[in-house]
């Protein structure tokens, strides 16, 4: 099965740095070693949920397919115990979503939020592996697929999330996606999107080349309510209306953008 990164075979290890209290030296403790099966190619940070436990995700590995899956959710205790939550590419053609490469974040239900940068139910003129996912996982494993991106022709929709959902203070999850947009043509340069934790999703901003393109990074939310972001050549801030403005513009990157 075709994946998006070639490297698919690249393990990775989880560490942690304690202090030493007398010293200026570094403890250095291996918590785990990806084996594949258990998931592979860790792209992402961790979170520390509420209950205290740390979660994340594998771009690569799992279940399914040896160490070339789709890629995995999984629990660590501070002591280094791993559990597998769950395994992407469950099914043929990854509806479920393949290559989650950002971190999760555990909303205010308790519930965990991601993406996957593709896979899904639906196709799309970029990749022939799926345009990529937003996913819910309980703390148990169970997974939801909340939405399956380019569900129309030319992905105005959007595709491939590679990056960190987060949520507002209105309850909903806000993110963006590298590709696709209601521009079509030379400029389809990605998007940003609100969603609902019930999986019903709205595109704010398109965006066209002229105010930036591909935001492979997530959003903040500021105290005056409105959201932050960066695209390769701009930094921009946009309402919960979807009225964006371009703060600052990178000329070198504009020039790259449009050659």
């Amino acid at each position: 099965m075709a994946k998006l990164n070639s490297f698919t075979n690249a393990c990775v290890i989880l560490v942690v740095y304690t202090a030493a209290i007398a010293a200026s030296a570094q403890t250095f403790t291996v918590l785990h070693t990806f084996s594949g099966p258990d998931g592979s190619g860790s792209h992402a940070g961790l979170i520390q949920a509420a209950d205290g436990n740390f979660y994340g995700t594998t771009a690569y590995g799992g279940a399914y397919d040896g160490p070339n899956g789709g890629g995995t959710v999984f629990k660590i205790t501070p002591a280094g115990t791993l559990t597998s939550l769950y395994s992407f590419c469950a099914q043929i053609g990854c509806p479920d979503g393949n290559s989650p490469t950002a971190s999760l974040i555990q909303a205010t239900d308790g519930n965990f939020y991601g993406t996957t940068e593709g896979g899904g139910s639906n196709n799309c003129q970029f990749f022939a592996h799926g345009c990529g996912t937003i996913f819910k996982i309980t703390a148990g494993g169970t997974l939801t697929t909340l939405y399956s991106f380019c569900a129309q022709i030319g992905c105005p929709d959007g595709a491939h999330p590679r990056a960190s959902l987060m949520q507002a203070t209105d309850g909903n999850l806000y993110g963006t996606t590298s590709w696709g947009g209601a521009n079509q043509g030379d400029y389809t340069s990605g998007t940003v999107f609100r969603i609902t934790t019930a999986g019903v999703l709205t595109t704010l901003h398109s965006f066209d080349g002229t105010d930036g393109g591909y935001p492979w990074a997530g959003l903040i939310q500021a105290d005056d309510g409105n959201f932050f972001g960066a695209t390769t050549w701009t930094v921009f801030r946009i309402s919960p209306g979807g009225a964006l403005t371009t703060l600052s513009t990178s000329l070198v990157g504009v020039l790259g953008g449009l050659i």
